[in-house]
């Protein structure tokens, strides 16, 4: 399998990118990695590279501050749009990007291609939970507004990533709302009930954002307006949390050794919530697959973002959620 990682995009790139695609590629043989980006800026990070690490230049790339459709339609050999071309061509079975998240949304829709049945592709990221099981939840943030099929297809595409990818047989799938009741929420989330119970899914029902944590549910189901509100709010109490440990542990020579005795501890709770831990968030709806990573990415986080796009290759996920889209279109 040969898997294309966009060498520019990112806060730490071409650095991280480099350093997690030569991680990945000494680990994982069976892999061909593709460094897309400047020739002249990822060699000189590549001493000692192994066979399976190769480079394909592109002289642009696109900047965080660009206008997303602007920019994959202008920058034709923009980094991640030649990992898109390559995905679309058949040169590439998945790319990784932790670049402009609008323009990789744009690459996806526009240079990789939408699934057939598939209206609207959706952002996939691992939310941490505490029973270790974590909830897979989309949309988070690839479409501001969705219809009630939307949320359907939404459900549909993340049940089977979880049963492939994670092995789980029979993913909870539950939708976010304002309280459990079947007649809660908004007219989005009052259509989108029914079809949800229609779905070939393991439906449990509406979810509020405050059991999310505690393993209500395996997939969750959103618009990206709210699921991307959702996701900003974890992450930004998650960061709050550890600031005031760290200043309450910093105190008085009492509290720096019991921080001392804590520490352990404290470092698995934080690997527990950290999003370097799941790799990055597949897209999920489209012809390829195409991973976000995290804007702040670090090699490790590349590293498992090769590694997660590794085992959903290998569990033939696109082609799994292809067919069953394809079975639901026919019966309809």
């Amino acid at each position: 399998m040969r898997i294309a990682i966009d060498a520019m995009g990112g806060d730490h790139a071409p650095k991280s990118t480099v350093e997690g695609a030569l991680a990945a590629a000494r680990e994982w043989s069976d892999v061909q990695i593709v460094l897309v980006g400047r020739k002249e800026a990822l060699e000189p990070l590549m001493a000692g590279a192994p066979s399976n690490l190769s480079i394909q230049h592109a002289e642009e790339v696109i900047e965080a501050e660009d206008e997303p459709v602007k920019a994959v339609r202008r920058k034709k050999d923009a980094s991640m749009v030649v990992a898109g071309r390559m995905v679309r061509e058949g040169q590439a079975d998945a790319m990784i990007s932790a670049g402009n998240t609008g323009a990789l949304m744009t690459t996806g829709l526009l240079v990789v291609g939408r699934l057939e049945g598939i209206e609207r592709p959706a952002l996939a990221p691992m939310i941490p939970t505490l029973d270790g099981r974590g909830v897979l939840a989309l949309d988070l943030g690839a479409n501001m507004d969705a219809k009630p099929e939307h949320l359907a297809q939404y459900a549909l595409m993340g049940s089977i990533y979880r049963q492939k990818v994670h092995g789980m047989e029979k993913p909870r799938v539950g939708l976010l709302n304002v309280g459990t009741e079947a007649k809660k929420g908004n007219e989005l989330t009052k259509a989108a009930y029914p079809l949800l119970e229609e779905t070939p899914i393991a439906f449990v029902g509406n979810v509020e954002a405050r059991d999310i944590l505690t393993g209500a549910c395996d997939v969750l189901v959103c618009d990206g307006f709210a699921g991307n509100i959702l996701l900003k709010t974890l992450e930004g109490t998650a960061g709050a949390m550890f600031s005031l440990l760290k200043q309450e542990f910093t105190k008085s020579l009492k509290n720096k050794l019991a921080a001392a005795m804590l520490m352990p501890s404290l470092k698995g709770l934080k690997q527990t919530l950290d999003y370097k831990e799941h790799g990055g968030a597949p897209l999920l709806g489209l012809s390829g697959l195409v991973v976000k990573g995290h804007g702040s990415s670090d090699g490790d986080a590349i590293k498992n973002a090769v590694r997660q796009a590794r085992t959903a290759l290998q569990s033939r996920l696109t082609e799994s959620i292809a067919e069953e889209i394809g079975k639901r279109m026919v019966q309809s």
